[in-house]
C-alpha cells in the first residue's frame, strides 16, 4: 500500500459539476487532486455523450435561469480558451401549447432577466422552420443566443484548463469512504489524504454514500437517438435547425452537428440505472416509439435511417433541485450532484457556488440542500 501526499482538496468525480468545482477551488489558489474512475466525459457517465442543449427558461425559475446565463459567459470563454468549437449557436425553440404557464411564465423571466427571445406564432414558426409538422394550438419562443455544447468534449476541456491551471488529474476508483476518515483509499489500495473531500460523481453518488443517499438520488435511464437526413438535405442542420424542446410530450432535440445525425431523447424519467454495470442497449420498443413521434413531428424524417442510440442516464434529486451540501454526520465532506437532466450546462455556475460554500464565502441556498431532499420523487424542475 502507497500513500500519496496530502491534499488541501480531493474531488471525486470528473463530470461538468466535478471538473468546474475543482478549477475554481484551484482558482481560489487551493491544492486540488481530480479523481475519475473512468475518465472525463467517458460513455458511462452522465456528462458523457455527444452534445447538451444550453437554455436559459426556466418557467418562473429566476434561480436556475441566472445560474445558466452565469453558467454560458464561463463556457464561451472555456470555448475562446481552448480553442476547439465546443458551442454550437444554434438557438433553441421552445414549443408550447394553449394555456401553457410555464411557457408563459418563462417568457416573463426571459423579459425581467433580459435574456435576447422571441414570441412565434405558429404560423411563424411553420415559416420560419418548415420542418417541423404542428397541431393548430402550438406557438413557441425561440432563445437565438443558446444552443448546444459538444458534451463529452467540453468537459474534457474544463479538465484539461483545470489540469494547466494547476489541478492534478488521475483516473482511479475510491472505495467507499469510512466514518470521519482524514483519507479515501483507491481499489488498488493507495491512500489519499487531504482537509477536504467533495464527492461530485452524479450516479455514483448513492453507491458510494448508500446510506445517505442511497432513497434520494435516483439514476434512471435515458434513451437517445441520432437520425439520419436525407442526402443534400441541409434543413436539418444549423442554421436551417435549432435545438428544440417539445415540453408537451417531453420529448428534446438537437440539429445535426458535425454530420453525427439529428438527435431526439426522451425527457420523461426512465427506468432505474446501475451506471457500472448495465448494459447499454436500446429496445425494439423504444425506436418504434421515437420513430412514431419522428413521423408525426418531422415528416420528412418518417423514413430516415437510424445511424446510433446511446443509453445515458440523469441522477434525479427527488424533484429535480441541485444536492450542493455539506455531509450532515462529517464536516470534511461535501456532496455536489443532483444534476436531474438539467445540470451539464450549469456546471460553472454550480463550481462557483460549491467552491464558495466550501470556503465559507457565500450563504447556503436552502433549495440545494440535503435536508431538501425527500426519498419520493415529485419532479418540479424542467
Amino acid at each position: 500500500m502507497s500513500a500519496t501526499a496530502s491534499w488541501d482538496i480531493v474531488v471525486v468525480g470528473a463530470g461538468s459539476f466535478g471538473a468546474w468545482t475543482a478549477w475554481h477551488l484551484r482558482q481560489r489558489g487551493l491544492r486540488v487532486l481530480l479523481l475519475d474512475q473512468y475518465g472525463p466525459g467517458n460513455a458511462r457517465s452522465s456528462s458523457g455523450g455527444e452534445s447538451r442543449i444550453v437554455r436559459m427558461g426556466y418557467g418562473p425559475d429566476e434561480l436556475y435561469t441566472r445560474f445558466a446565463i452565469d453558467s454560458a459567459g464561463a463556457w464561451q470563454r472555456l470555448v475562446e480558451a481552448a480553442r476547439e468549437p465546443l458551442f454550437h449557436a444554434t438557438g433553441v425553440l421552445w414549443l408550447a401549447r394553449a394555456g401553457d404557464r410555464y411557457a408563459t411564465d418563462t417568457l416573463a423571466t426571459l423579459g425581467r432577466l433580459g435574456v435576447p427571445h422571441e414570441r412565434l406564432s405558429g404560423g411563424e414558426i411553420r415559416r420560419r422552420y418548415p420542418q417541423f409538422a404542428l397541431d393548430d394550438d402550438v406557438w413557441g419562443m425561440v432563445e437565438p443566443a443558446s444552443g448546444a455544447l459538444m458534451a463529452r468534449r467540453a468537459v474534457q476541456a474544463v479538465v484539461g484548463e483545470a489540469v494547466r491551471a494547476g489541478v492534478e488529474y488521475r483516473t482511479a476508483a475510491v472505495a467507499p469512504p469510512g466514518a470521519r476518515a482524514a483519507s479515501l483509499r483507491t481499489l488498488d489500495g493507495t491512500e489519499i489524504r487531504a482537509g477536504t473531500f467533495v464527492f461530485a460523481c452524479g450516479p455514483w453518488l448513492p453507491k458510494l454514500l448508500p446510506e445517505l443517499l442511497g432513497a434520494r438520488i435516483f439514476p434512471t435511464r435515458q434513451e437517445e437517438f441520432f437520425f439520419g437526413p436525407p442526402p443534400g438535405d441541409e434543413r436539418f442542420a444549423p442554421p436551417r435547425m435549432p435545438a428544440w424542446i417539445d415540453f408537451g410530450a417531453e420529448v428534446y432535440g438537437v440539429p445535426d452537428l458535425e454530420s453525427r445525425g439529428f438527435k431526439v431523447g426522451a425527457d420523461r424519467h426512465g427506468e432505474p440505472i446501475d451506471p457500472d454495470t448495465d448494459e447499454r442497449l436500446v429496445p425494439p420498443a423504444s425506436v418504434a416509439r421515437t420513430r412514431e413521434f419522428l413521423a408525426r413531428r418531422f415528416p420528412a424524417l418518417a423514413a430516415a435511417p437510424l445511424l446510433e442510440t446511446r443509453v445515458c442516464q440523469y441522477e434525479n434529486t427527488s424533484n429535480g433541485d441541485f444536492l450542493i451540501d455539506r455531509h450532515p454526520d462529517d464536516e470534511r465532506v461535501w456532496l455536489v450532484g443532483g444534476g436531474s437532466g438539467h445540470g451539464y450546462k450549469h456546471g460553472p455556475a454550480v463550481g462557483e457556488y460549491a467552491a464558495d460554500r466550501i470556503l465559507d464565502r457565500r450563504p447556503d441556498e436552502p433549495r440545494f440542500s440535503l435536508a431538501s431532499k425527500e426519498t419520493v420523487r415529485r419532479r418540479t424542475v424542467y
